[in-house]
């Protein structure tokens, strides 16, 4: 079984450890602990990671966030992955700080990402774990906020989060989305 692992975020130095780039910073940790190293190809950093029998194609668009899509289509035709086996990983100021959400199909809830992804794919029917990364911003600086890097208060959570999220990989290629979201939606 093949599975495409999707993690969202900008390119860039100015970019890393942002709130925004928290789908990067999950692919990186997940891919570390898997023995695998990325490399640039096409649309995106690719690495290929085996886990109890199972591939994971894990990509990190070099599309930016607004056109993560082109990335996504190439690499799930390239590799023959069925949408129920892509599982992409993104921020979302909806939820709160210490909360991760799976789900199998719904809107993009403005994220640019999630929109393009959509676009391109034709459909909202495709796993992804929303990762909250709280709202703690003023009125009208969003923007600033998600491209915002973690304060030392909330690296804690981060870091466990993060942990938490690749354990929620494992778990959605062992024993699928259902029972993995009953698992971890708490």
């Amino acid at each position: 079984m093949k599975y495409l692992i999707v993690g969202l975020g900008n390119i860039g130095a100015e970019y890393d450890a942002t709130r925004h780039n928290i789908g990067f910073d999950i692919a990186d940790t997940f891919v570390m602990q898997n023995g695998g190293q990325f490399r640039l190809d096409r649309h995106a950093w690719v690495a290929e990671c085996k886990w109890k029998g199972k591939t994971f194609i894990v990509i990190k668009p070099t599309t930016y966030m607004n056109l993560s899509g082109k990335a996504v289509k190439y690499w799930m035709d390239k590799e023959k992955i069925s949408i129920d086996n892509i599982l992409v990983l993104l921020d979302d100021l909806a939820l709160p700080l210490d909360t991760l959400r799976l789900r199998g199909s719904g809107s993009d809830a403005g994220h640019n990402g999630l929109k393009n992804i959509q676009l391109m794919l034709a459909t909202n029917a495709y796993p992804r774990l929303r990762f909250g990364v709280g709202n703690n911003f003023p009125k009208g600086r969003q923007v600033e906020f998600v491209l915002g890097r973690w304060t030392p208060t909330e690296m804690p959570i981060v870091k466990n989060k993060i942990l938490k999220s690749c354990e929620v990989i494992e778990s959605f290629a062992a024993v699928g989305l259902a029972k993995t979201m009953s698992l971890f939606n708490k």
